[in-house]
């Protein structure tokens, strides 16, 4: 095979994979950036401000849930690194001090126990008020794991976004060092003698 063809195809199939580069770019940095303002939109319209580390609540936090959360006290929550942290470290903090550490599967069957118990001796001030306490616990951890669960898919949906633009990146350098490579390997075709091969 003559150089010159040879330098012509690789050239060629360099410039297609540096098209092909950009326009993964293009396409990684729309899904970045819709990502992104859907999580941000949709977080604003919560209105959720960020605890205040100067109120006692944030400082009757843990000292791990205070240092995640400090960096961004009192500020509207809007982002996805924003909503883990107020999930596991704000919510997630509350929730272990409702039923002792509990989760909602775990309280939600005692609660339906204690409260059929209850039905079934109306007169058994014990057993309503147990079934009243578990109830709303069962209420609240719903509610808390609920909101939480959310909250990270929100950070879920944001990290793959920033995933995005970081591949959008790469994929914008190695389509330019693909474009450089092709323009550099045309140049070559020039100088290579007519009747040379490989």
């Amino acid at each position: 095979m003559k150089r010159r063809t040879f330098d012509r195809i690789v050239s060629f199939v360099g410039l297609g994979l540096s098209v092909f580069l950009f326009v993964a770019a293009a396409l990684l940095n729309w899904g970045a950036s819709f990502a992104d303002e859907s999580v941000a939109t949709q977080l604003s319209q919560q209105k959720i401000t960020m605890p205040d580390k100067g109120s006692a609540g944030f400082k009757a936090l843990s000292e791990e849930a205070q240092t995640a959360l400090a960096p961004f006290s009192n500020k509207p929550l809007t982002t996805g690194r924003q909503a883990q942290a107020y999930a596991d470290f704000y919510i997630g903090s509350h929730l272990k001090g409702i039923a002792g550490g509990k989760v909602y599967s775990e309280v939600s069957g005692m609660a339906l126990g204690a409260a059929a118990k209850s039905k079934a001796e109306p007169a058994n001030i014990a057993l309503a008020t147990e079934a009243g306490v578990l109830m709303g616990q069962r209420t609240s951890l719903f509610m808390g794991e609920t909101l939480r669960g959310l909250l990270l898919y929100s950070f879920a949906f944001w990290q793959i976004g920033q995933i995005a633009m970081y591949a959008a990146w790469a994929a914008a350098i190695g389509g330019l060092l693909m474009l450089v490579l092709s323009l550099l390997g045309f140049a070559h075709i020039r100088r290579v003698e007519a009747d040379a091969t490989i």
